[in-house]
């Protein structure tokens, strides 16, 4: 059972997203939030796997509530949902900790299939998004990544399988390896970019070096 919670101050939206989980076979809607005020206390009484979160927020941004989130309760996975699809926000939502971003537009059955991916080990994106972050990626200096954080080019690969949002079966997939190998060469990645997530590593290839 996938436990999620909603974060949208938009009274509609947030009644339809929940009912639309309680119908969906395997998930379950564990709270329901119009504002982030409360967000520690709400989200360690409801514990769920997945929070879908809202930007656009009032009080305390929908950013500032995935860091939040991502300090008291790392292992639960954020996954942005708004309009704004402007660079500055996507990647201030990623460095901040989030797994993934969709905007507002996508169509109910690939929300659903978002939430499963995320659970799985994806980090799902709306397809404009994934272009806009692979395209800052590709911007890196080739090899970038391996001179910098001494990667090995397989590593390297599966970072960049990371930012292209691919779960850890399908890389396995894609290298013909099993997944416990893939999760092995993740556990170095994180340990020589000095990160505890997907989001992390991404956002810190990302980032312009200090």
């Amino acid at each position: 059972m996938i436990k999620i919670a909603i974060v949208e101050d938009n009274n509609t939206l947030r009644s339809s997203l929940e009912s639309m989980f309680n119908l969906t076979d395997g998930m379950r809607c564990v709270a329901s939030l119009n504002n982030l005020l409360n967000v520690v206390s709400q989200v360690g009484t409801a514990l769920p796997d997945i929070i879908l979160m809202d930007i656009g927020l009032p009080n305390i941004s929908g950013i500032e509530g995935v860091r939040t989130v991502k300090t008291h309760f790392p292992a639960i996975q954020v996954l942005m949902f708004t309009v704004f699809d402007d660079d500055e926000k996507i990647f201030d939502a990623i460095r901040a900790g989030a797994s993934g971003y969709l905007l507002k537009k996508t169509p109910p059955a690939e929300i659903v299939e978002a939430i499963r991916d995320l659970y799985h080990g994806g980090a799902p994106m709306t397809s404009s998004i994934a272009r806009k972050v692979i395209q800052s990626f590709q911007a890196v200096a080739p090899g970038a990544a391996v001179a910098d954080y001494q990667l090995t080019v397989r590593e390297n690969e599966i970072l960049y399988s990371l930012v292209d949002g691919l779960s850890y079966k399908k890389i396995a997939d894609k290298y013909c390896v099993s997944i416990s190998t893939i999760r092995t060469h993740i556990c170095n990645i994180y340990h020589k970019l000095h990160v505890n997530s997907k989001a992390e590593a991404v956002a810190r290839v990302l980032s312009p070096r200090k």
